[in-house]
């Protein structure tokens, strides 16, 4: 016989579970499984972190969600007890269809029923039914919450409802045994039923942690949840320590008289098959003009701004023009650049201030002849293949920076242009990071605010800190945790929690735009504030093809056009700011005295008296300065400073160096071109 756990709430149950995904996948492993499910608490925002954790550690991942029933329809919003708002039902994908079906219910959850939970219906059980396997779920589930109010023909009637609405053999019902007296009453009707109906048995345990041990730390997440202290009284809480990851064995010594029941989820496990794809491209189809291709039109445009661009160049550059062209075109991105164009074109024509570029899309002759960048790629010496290379496929990446007050109207004009169905805003996670978790964990241990307070700012304020590497770096802290026991229950119990996502939010400028409705690709979320977002992140979004674009909105921007129309209603002069004068001796002088406030990248204390130091002559000796100061590279500053000042003392391993590295004084800063 071989056993697989369907019912796993993962750290993506959000505040409730605190499967951390590759733990539980190699907990899975250790104890021989060769399956494991995921079906977390209305969303799927960590079934493709869990699909690839599963399969690295040789482990078959079955896609799943606990998703919530409302007891009408899902747009009823009457006010309704607490447990009657919802009934709970563990659905499982049984292949690629029962995925994509699984995807639409969790989004029409958010989108139609939403009602303290992400709600759907019977209506959207039954049109997207088909590949998916059901399971009637916890005391919670429908069935069972029937049979606990002594309703056992309500609750047989309710059964047979949902074996009509997934097909004889696609529904299960679900025994659960967690010491609770209840689930012994309906365990016993679940057998009766199974008998009188024909519907299998399924035995499962309601994983939310991992290791038995780790039931406490559960409990403490439970309290950061609910707002509440452990030693409060009435408070939610999984009683009698039995939510975590238990063994093939334990799982028959709780049901030594279904043991059928146990088999059957392996057979359930057998049965489900999902293929995620990665790595294809899902790119909308840009509408161009009647009687072109997509292909002639981007040609077409590019040549325009070459010839704009380069009045006096066009001949020497056609070459490169054509070598980035053809790269673009193999790949496979052609729309790609006609959609970036599209709504950068919106904006300018719109006066909307947009961003002269940033990142490597500004190596790109195209992308400056298309005017998504203002950078000169070819008086700059920068390289097209930093940007897209054949080589390494990847999604082009080009952030827009647009003005902070009119950015909305370039989104609002990609939403209308593609259809709301198909641009969506992306989501993100807060986690509990290392202060704020040891704050969280000592309030909810009630321990006293001064204590939680020094510890937290024991830990240093370094990017993506974590408690463990906090220990190594601050002796005080080691010794604390060495010879405190509160403060040693607190880190470790603020140890297992750490990392956890605690809430969603909306990405601040990532939108994905999709040639089809975006929930036939990923399932859909509703942000605090209402609007729609993707249960998937950008990363996740990109490895699964789809278009993320970063509409960023750019303060600077709305100061400097603020600026430029202030001159005109003041002076009558008109600016055209892409075509000042980047080495201005009198505004480098300044810069060169550290004063930098409101200046993009520069203004901060760092910076500011770095630029004292460097003094920069022209626009490179800024663009040196931005790339030399960060980790690893700020080791060559005094190296660069000598070079700078004294031409003499530069020196190159070997002659070839020299046409690379002579702008930037003989240092290996960034990755520039060399020069023919």
């Amino acid at each position: 016989m071989a056993f697989t756990h369907l019912h796993v709430h993962t750290e993506y149950s959000l505040l409730d579970g605190s499967c951390k995904i590759k733990e539980l996948v190699a907990k899975a492993k250790e104890l021989g499984m060769d399956s494991m499910a995921i079906t977390d608490h209305g969303v799927m925002y960590g079934v493709i972190d869990f699909y690839r954790a599963a399969r690295e550690v040789g482990i078959k991942p079955i896609i799943g969600c606990e998703i919530y029933v409302a007891p009408n329809s899902r747009f009823d919003r009457e006010q309704t007890g607490g447990e009657d708002r919802y009934y709970h039902l563990v659905l499982l994908a049984e292949n690629d269809i029962g995925y994509h079906n699984l995807m639409k219910i969790v989004s029409k959850g958010f989108v139609d029923g939403f009602y303290y939970r992400p709600r759907v219906d019977k209506e959207i059980l039954q049109t997207y039914h088909e590949g998916i396997i059901a399971l009637s779920a916890c005391l919670a589930g429908e069935v069972p919450r029937y049979i606990t109010k002594g309703l056992y023909e309500e609750a047989k009637k309710r059964a047979k409802e949902y074996e009509s609405i997934f097909g004889k053999g696609n529904f299960f019902l679900e025994l659960q045994d967690h010491g609770i007296s209840e689930q012994q009453r309906v365990n016993q009707e679940l057998l009766r039923m199974s008998q009188e109906t024909g519907i299998e048995l399924v035995a499962t345990n309601d994983i939310h942690y991992i290791n038995a041990q780790d039931a406490i730390p559960h409990d403490i997440l439970l309290c950061i949840q609910t707002g509440k202290k452990v030693s409060d009284e009435n408070r939610m809480r999984y009683e009698g320590g039995q939510y975590y990851c238990k063994s093939e064995q334990q799982m028959q010594e709780l049901f030594p008289y279904a043991l059928q029941a146990l088999e059957n989820t392996h057979k359930i496990a057998q049965r489900c098959n999902v293929e995620i794809e990665f790595g294809v491209t899902k790119l909308p189809k840009f509408q161009v003009p009647e009687g072109y291709t997509s292909w002639e039109y981007l040609r077409k445009l590019c040549y325009e701004g070459l010839t704009r661009r380069y009045p006096n160049q066009q001949e020497q550059l056609k070459e490169r023009l054509e070598y980035e062209l053809d790269t673009i075109h193999s790949m496979g991105y052609v729309d790609y650049f006609l959609i970036v164009w599209d709504f950068i074109h919106f904006a300018r024509q719109n006066h909307i201030m947009v961003g002269p570029g940033r990142g490597s899309a500004a190596g790109s002759i195209v992308s400056y002849c298309l005017e998504i960048t203002n950078i000169d790629p070819i008086k700059y010496d920068l390289l097209f293949e930093r940007f897209l290379n054949p080589e390494r496929v990847s999604m082009p990446d080009i952030d827009v920076d647009f003005c902070y007050e009119r950015r909305q109207e370039v989104i609002d004009y990609v939403v209308k242009k593609y259809g709301k169905e198909q641009v969506v805003q992306i989501v993100t996670f807060g986690t509990l990071a290392a202060k704020g978790v040891i704050r969280d964990v000592g309030r909810v241990l009630d321990l006293p605010y001064s204590l939680c307070d020094s510890i937290a700012k024991m830990v240093p304020n370094d990017l993506n800190m974590t408690i463990e590497t906090a220990l190594k770096m601050n002796p005080e802290l080691r010794s604390m945790y060495e010879t405190n026991e509160q403060v040693k229950y607190l880190i470790d119990m603020s140890l297992r929690l750490e990392g956890l996502p605690r809430h969603t939010s909306m990405h601040a400028a990532g939108v994905v735009i999709s040639q089809k409705p975006v929930d036939e690709y990923v399932p859909l979320s509703r942000a605090s504030d209402g609007s729609i977002t993707t249960q998937f992140t950008m990363t996740t979004l990109e490895e699964l093809g789809l278009l993320k674009m970063d509409f960023l909105g750019l303060r600077t921007l709305t100061v400097i056009q603020n600026a430029v129309n202030n001159v005109e209603k003041t002076r009558g002069i008109k600016i055209d700011i892409d075509k000042i004068d980047f080495d201005d001796k009198e505004v480098l002088e300044s810069i060169g005295t550290g004063k930098c406030e409101g200046v993009f990248q520069l203004e901060s204390s760092g910076m500011k008296s770095f630029m004292k130091e460097l003094k920069p002559e022209n626009l490179e000796d800024i663009i040196a300065g931005i790339s030399l100061y960060r980790p690893g590279p700020m080791n060559f500053i005094p190296q660069y400073l000598k070079g700078k000042n004294d031409k003499a003392s530069i020196t190159y391993d070997c002659p070839q160096l020299k046409s690379i590295l002579e702008s930037t004084y003989g240092c290996i800063i960034y990755q520039g071109a060399t020069r023919s």
